[in-house]
């Protein structure tokens, strides 16, 4: 990887589409379009440059059924690319494609490069609801290349107990580690709600946020009417925002490819290096401890080493957020304090800024050139988070050129952690719970309890607390890791009855 083929990203583009009736709504070939062109114009490249895009990427659009994507966007923009991709799902998979292509320009297989996504769960959303078909253009020809692999997030048995959105499954985590530092649960809500405030500060001062408004952190500790529980431990303003319609786009090339559309320098921001990886125990229910995270430890420790820096190096840091633990994790397995005063957020995450589905990452990305580019020499880092703090990668950026040559470290991700423990078939007698959560109504009243634990010969068990009531209410009203109770079955399906 030489200096003329060192990879630059040039141009990045944020786009919201707010109240827009469905049949006016841009659809997603339109936004990808838009973004990209955007993109361009922000890199301030000549309008010929997107003909000259050899490899386009899109990240996978949910609920866009076009046979190929990337082929359409390029017919859109006037390009012939040699390869064309579409990733599978996760929200780590844009910042994974991006470090891909990073290593494709630097090896000289790639000189311009495109990758763009878009969330229209908002639109398509407000269409069900009114019965209306949206027309929405999903051809192409050919086949894309599937970058990544498609493996389902969970298992059957899972969904059967109620783990079925990220909304159920995260606030498991969220307990277990909570009960790992020792925290009460009312010192636990004070320091959760504090990390997320300060997030939507940031979101507030984002022009490109969903909801860019300040929040105190009684605000979105307090449950309301607008703020009801999810998932005990997470109110609503915990969660992770669904229903947008968002797109982003992030265009990169090689210097020399730069240097020949006439890009200027200070527009361009240096790809230092990157790294992906997965859990060894890929289901949520089978994690060997429900408060670590190898992957995570292991992908961001490859990305510095990769770019040769330290954590402390770095200016500028935008963790995944989807929900608090997502970000609480990655402190806890990089070594990083939560009240950092560089800040954990570029957006405002998830919860305030936006960007769900898979394409988030494009998303800080974007903001992250805008930090980089206002301070020249700072050094970013971007991480990404797929499934249940399943899948991870990250990248390091930065507005001046690395003092030696990016290591290309393996396109290939690492597997770490610890192996498999399935819940057991058949569990009975006494158990103890290692992590949990209770699930919420629209009415604010408990409706589910969802327990993973250890039978008394350190078997994994999963199981649902007794349909009551006054039961839930008070699982969740203390602390409930350690507890134990008693394990019984009924047609195959397990209970915690908690002593």
């Amino acid at each position: 990887m030489g200096n003329r083929t060192r990879p630059v990203l040039v141009g990045a583009a944020q786009l919201l589409q707010r109240d827009v009736e469905p049949l006016e709504a841009l659809e997603p070939l339109a936004m990808l379009a838009q973004v990209a062109r955007m993109a361009a114009a922000d890199s301030g490249a000549p309008d010929s440059a997107l003909g000259q895009i050899d490899a386009l990427g899109v990240v996978q659009v949910v609920g866009w059924g076009a046979q190929n994507g990337p082929r359409l966007l390029a017919q859109e923009l006037d390009a012939k690319p040699s390869r064309e991709l579409v990733t599978a799902t996760g929200g780590e998979i844009p910042l994974t494609l991006v470090n891909h292509l990073a290593r494709l320009i630097g090896d000289g297989r790639a000189r311009v490069a495109l990758v763009a996504g878009c969330n229209n769960l908002r639109t398509l959303r407000r269409a069900r609801k009114a019965d209306i078909r949206l027309d929405w253009t999903v051809g192409g020809s050919g086949e894309p290349e599937l970058f990544g692999e498609n493996k389902p997030g969970g298992t059957e048995r899972e969904v059967e107990y109620g783990m079925r959105m990220p909304s159920d499954v995260y606030p498991i985590f969220e307990n277990a580690l909570r009960s790992r530092r020792g925290l009460d649960l009312e010192t636990h809500r004070q320091r959760v709600s504090a990390l997320m405030s300060r997030f939507s500060e940031v979101a507030a001062t984002n022009p490109n946020a969903w909801f860019p408004i300040a929040r105190s952190a009684q605000e979105i500790a307090t449950v309301t009417q607008q703020n009801r529980m999810i998932a005990f431990p997470y109110t609503k303003y915990m969660n992770a925002i669904l229903t947008t319609d968002q797109a982003a786009a992030v265009l990169m090339m090689s210097e020399d490819a730069a240097r020949a559309l006439g890009i200027p320098e200070e527009r361009w921001v240096y790809w230092w290096g990157g790294a992906h990886g997965e859990e060894r125990a890929w289901f949520a229910s089978e994690r060997p401890d429900f408060a670590e995270c190898a992957a995570l430890s292991d992908t961001v420790a490859r990305t510095l080493a990769g770019a040769d820096v330290t954590l402390d190096q770095i200016d500028h840091i935008d963790l995944y957020s989807c929900f608090p633990v997502a970000v609480e994790m990655a402190c806890e397995m990089i070594g990083l304090d939560e009240a950092d005063p560089r800040g954990l957020t570029v957006t405002g995450g998830l919860p305030y800024a936006g960007g769900p589905g898979n394409n988030y990452t494009l998303h800080s990305l974007a903001t992250m050139m805008e930090r980089l580019r206002a301070n020249p020499g700072a050094r970013g880092l971007v991480t990404g988070n797929g499934w249940y703090l399943t899948k991870h990668s990250a990248c390091v950026l930065a507005s001046a050129p690395p003092e030696r040559e990016c290591v290309s470290l393996s396109s290939h991700g690492s597997v770490v952690g610890g192996a498999p423990e399935p819940p057991i078939e058949a569990a009975a007698g006494r158990g103890t719970v290692e992590a949990y959560t209770v699930l919420f109504d629209r009415e604010g009243g408990p409706r589910r309890g969802i327990v993973l634990g250890r039978t008394e010969e350190g078997r994994r068990f999963l199981a649902n607390i007794p349909d009551d009531r006054e039961a839930l209410e008070s699982f969740a009203a203390a602390e409930s890791v350690g507890r134990v109770g008693r394990l019984s079955s009924a047609g195959g399906h397990h209970q915690f009855d908690p002593n």
